[in-house]
């Protein structure tokens, strides 16, 4: 067990036998709605957004669940066998696990596609009721077939078959991305911007429309699919993907504060 702050980072075991992966989890108990941020692809539970979340909880008694996916930050697996149904399956264990009563769910790029997979889940179970609000930032559901298959070059496609993964430079590490196929294959099963996209909640997104990774037009194409009532977006025109300067941390709580009062009214 490991510490940053007040919150213990405890580990959670998942997936089948022969499969398990140790995932860290840091949970912070207090009132509800209870906050559970689910981060990018190759993000961690102790970026700028993430900790201002919770620091800002913790400041008004909320609670608040965060993790990291297999082969990210402080839990096991290897990045490289990462596919959204496997990012899927951790972040509803988390969630059984370490929450309880009504959660806004606040999704950071691949985490919205994360989010919105969990709602559908969450309803087949009869358990929609457990996401009472969506904050979803950058959202990139559908990323490899909306925003990457349609501009992958010959090379790349030839990687993918020959290889099993493409390698692209970053702009946030010194290492480069990774795409394998089963996470192409595996996001066809996981769409969800092929048609009405129901929530059952409030939904806000928040898109800078300077984001050079997911256009404000996809996030455009995201609101239309969503239902007419209790969606609202709010476009930051300087705005960049990360979304993780003061100004842009300050409008994510105004956003979330207001969801929760609303929650609470």
């Amino acid at each position: 067990m490991t510490t940053d702050n007040d919150i213990a980072t405890t580990f959670l075991q998942v997936g089948p036998q022969g499969d398990e992966r140790q995932i860290a989890v840091r949970h912070r108990e207090g009132a509800s709605p209870g906050l559970v941020w689910l981060g990018g692809y190759r993000s961690d539970m102790i970026g700028t957004k993430a900790e201002s979340l919770d620091q800002w909880a913790g400041a008004i008694g909320l609670a608040c669940c965060r993790h990291d996916y297999s082969g990210h930050g402080e839990s096991g697996g290897e990045f490289i066998d990462g596919t959204i149904s496997r990012w899927l399956e951790e972040s509803l264990a988390v969630f059984e696990a370490h929450t309880k009563g009504p959660q806004i769910l606040i999704g950071s790029s691949m985490g919205a596609w994360i989010a919105l997979r969990m709602v559908q889940e969450l309803a087949a179970a009869n358990r929609g009721d457990r996401v009472t609000g969506m904050v979803l930032i950058a959202p990139a559901p559908d990323f490899t077939h909306e925003l990457m298959a349609p501009n992958l070059t010959d090379a790349a496609r030839r990687q993918l078959d020959e290889r099993g993964f493409m390698e692209e430079p970053s702009d946030y590490s010194h290492e480069p991305n990774v795409f394998t196929k089963a996470l192409f294959d595996d996001g066809e099963a996981n769409r969800v911007m092929d048609g009405s996209i129901r929530t059952g909640c409030p939904v806000h997104i928040v898109q800078g429309m300077r984001d050079e990774d997911v256009p404000h037009a996809h996030a455009l194409k995201l609101l239309s699919l969503l239902p007419d009532e209790q969606v609202a977006m709010t476009l930051v025109k300087d705005g960049d993907h990360r979304l993780s300067r003061d100004e842009d941390i300050a409008l994510l709580l105004r956003v979330l504060a207001a969801m929760v009062e609303d929650v609470r009214a």
